[in-house]
């Protein structure tokens, strides 16, 4: 007997997990220029774990994980995806601060990239590879000069995006609502006031303070919790193929918001990348969209 979901259930929920998606990148886009005013007061990692350590204490008091919410293995998974989230953050500021932020984008989305091409099959290959030229043709790489410490930092977030889109997948999957995000977020805020709270602590202002609360719910909160939700959605390979909308995005929030008019290859590249989003949002469904969290007493996640 066929228990797989109508394909009207299946389109939709890729609709819903692809909107998701776009909003969860918008807000990333909006998050990092909104953050550029702290740098010189705190670096790069230093706001970075501001917004990390404001993040983890907001979903803590918001969500207010259950112990008996949790397996062992779904504990270990959120607490895992917690450690790639802090890495991601802290190693693609640092590239950041190395490289031109095309360049630093260009390498980071390697990852996504390498998730998509491992789990497409078939004519499903054809939007991870239309997703690359189009990224390649947005941020133009070789435009910038190579710092060597800035390419292992920007491959380094590479390979934790990779692992972060696979581990939300599984957290979401075992987890009701957002309770895996609830875990995973202070772990992440833990790993980031280990590595750059020290340097940080000396420069903070009660004003500072305040404003990485804002920055905290614009980015991470939204976008990561949007993320869980649409990976529920969405298949990998899909996920990792939308992302290659993010530096579109960030081209049109550049050109609405800072007059960065781009130039024929970023424009080309858009066409690149929406068509490749295209593809994935038609194709991308999970069939096993109303997969149950392994735990008996979690319901399974209103979808």
């Amino acid at each position: 007997m066929n228990t797989a979901p109508p394909l009207t259930v299946t389109r939709r929920a890729a609709r819903t997990g692809t909107a998701m998606a776009v909003v969860s990148m918008t807000t990333v886009q909006l998050g990092l220029a909104a953050s550029v005013g702290l740098f010189d007061s705190l670096g790069p990692t230093g706001v970075a774990w501001l917004r990390l350590a404001w993040a983890g204490l907001l979903i803590l008091v918001i969500v207010r994980p259950r112990p008996s919410t949790f397996t062992r293995r779904s504990l270990l998974a959120s607490v895992a995806l917690g450690v790639v989230t802090g890495a991601l953050t802290l190693l693609f500021m640092a590239a950041v601060a190395r490289l031109p932020l095309g360049t630093a984008s260009a390498l980071e989305f390697l990852g996504p990239l390498g998730v998509a091409v491992a789990r497409s099959r078939g004519g499903k290959m054809l939007w991870p590879l239309l997703a690359a030229v189009g990224v390649l043709l947005l941020t133009e790489p070789w435009h910038g000069e190579v710092d060597p410490v800035g390419v292992a930092c920007a491959l380094g977030a590479a390979a934790c995006w990779a692992a972060y889109i696979l581990l939300t997948q599984r957290v979401g999957d075992e987890v009701s609502g957002l309770q895996g995000l609830a875990v995973s977020l202070p772990v992440a805020a833990v790993v980031a006031t280990f590595v750059a709270a020290p340097s940080a602590l000396g420069e903070l202002t009660w004003h500072l303070v305040l404003v990485g609360a804002g920055l905290a719910v614009l980015l991470p909160l939204i976008p990561f919790a949007l993320e869980l939700l649409a990976l529920r959605r969405l298949t990998t390979a899909a996920f990792g193929t939308l992302m290659s909308l993010e530096p579109a995005i960030a081209l049109v929030v550049g050109l609405v918001l800072l007059h960065q008019v781009p130039g024929l290859w970023p424009v080309l590249g858009i066409g690149f990348v929406v068509a490749a989003g295209i593809g994935a949002e038609r194709t991308g469904a999970r069939s096993d969209t109303t997969h149950a969290p392994s735990h008996p007493e979690v319901a399974v996640p209103t979808r």
